[in-house]
């Protein structure tokens, strides 16, 4: 890749795994598996298939090192944010999904101050305990100096729109920092459906799941009680930015006859929401129709470069972003500075 374009390029979804979680994946598996049926499916699959993709992939989520920094030297990435591979500690009891997730932080810091100008990252949490959660995103943000925090969609079928964990979206706003809703398998209630056909991951599973729960958040009111919180969803947005027009008739008119006691009256349109409190990414979705849509109707300043690095490592798939139609000034928002807006990195140039 050629590196004279006059901006970096900076990759927004980009995971990593410590050894001492796979362990724990792996020991989880090898006791019957959790009660989540994703999980085993999804580390059922990474873990313990012997292709030569899932090698690959296991492979490149543990090295913070050589291997990675070659990866995107090749593809003219300059910086990665880097975060905890889904379902990051979600998938515990809260005790051990507490210490997992800063032993986790505590290793990514470690590696960004080696490779300070190649590395940002979000801090993992773990909403069983939302208070606890609250102050490792703290720490995270003040003490490690990473940009925001990471949540792999549900915890346990559960969603952030529970006042139960709005200490972590109290913290996420005081602190000015934004939430990555990255997706997680559908929880044991719709999953079935999915896996039936092969479908609970990322080919569909994941984006219905996540939609699902970034709409949750919208419709039950949590931007109107933090109006200033910052949400990012990948993969142009899980499927939302395609259905604003019926999401605001359908919803709006729901709201309007009182048919459900769930649902509150809103400041603002639905879809006002997803255009303000929300950013996107391109992960896995090196498409320019889709790119150019959610640039057009999100705004040019809510859309962002991301690879979903080592899960969907197709080098080739730069050149499609780099050949975007749009200005050089546009080009260098998308790859550069919506996300050193977004999650406050310091431009080089």
């Amino acid at each position: 890749m050629r590196d004279d374009s006059g901006f970096r390029r900076i990759a927004t979804e980009e995971a990593f795994a410590t050894r001492e979680l796979f362990k724990a994946y792996r020991d989880l598996l090898a006791r019957n598996g959790s009660q989540d049926i994703g999980f085993n499916s999804l580390m059922g699959y990474y873990l313990n298939n012997p292709s030569d993709r899932t090698r690959a992939v296991s492979e490149r989520l543990e090295d913070l090192g050589a291997r990675r920094i070659a990866d995107m030297d090749a593809t003219g990435i300059d910086v990665q944010i880097l975060s905890l591979t889904s379902p990051g500690v979600q998938i515990f009891d809260a005790d051990t999904a507490a210490g997992l997730a800063r032993a986790a932080n505590d290793e990514l810091a470690a590696a960004i101050a080696a490779h300070p100008n190649r590395y940002a990252g979000l801090a993992a949490i773990a909403p069983q305990n939302p208070a606890g959660a609250a102050a490792e995103l703290e720490r995270g943000v003040r003490k490690l100096g990473l940009k925001g925090a990471i949540i792999n969609s549900h915890t346990h079928g559960e969603y952030l729109d529970d006042p139960k964990f709005w200490d972590i979206l109290a913290a996420a706003e005081a602190l000015d920092v934004p939430i990555y809703l990255h997706p997680n398998t559908p929880s044991n209630d719709m999953i079935k459906p999915f896996m039936d056909r092969g479908l609970d991951g990322a080919v569909f599973g994941f984006a219905v799941e996540t939609g699902l729960h970034a709409l949750r958040l919208v419709v039950s009111g949590v931007f109107d009680r933090f109006p200033n919180l910052k949400f990012v969803l990948g993969h142009l947005g899980e499927g939302l930015p395609y259905w604003l027009f019926r999401i605001d008739f359908m919803h709006g008119n729901s709201v309007k006859s009182g048919r459900y006691a769930s649902q509150p009256k809103l400041k603002r349109k639905a879809s006002e929401y997803l255009r303000e409190n929300f950013y996107y990414t391109t992960s896995g979705m090196a498409w320019t129709p889709p790119i150019r849509y959610v640039q057009t109707v999100m705004g040019m300043d809510r859309v962002m470069y991301a690879m979903d690095y080592p899960y969907q490592f197709v080098p080739e798939e730069v050149h499609v972003t780099d050949n975007l139609p749009v200005s050089y000034e546009d080009l260098k928002a998308f790859y550069q500075t919506n996300a050193e807006r977004v999650f406050r990195l310091l431009s080089t140039r």
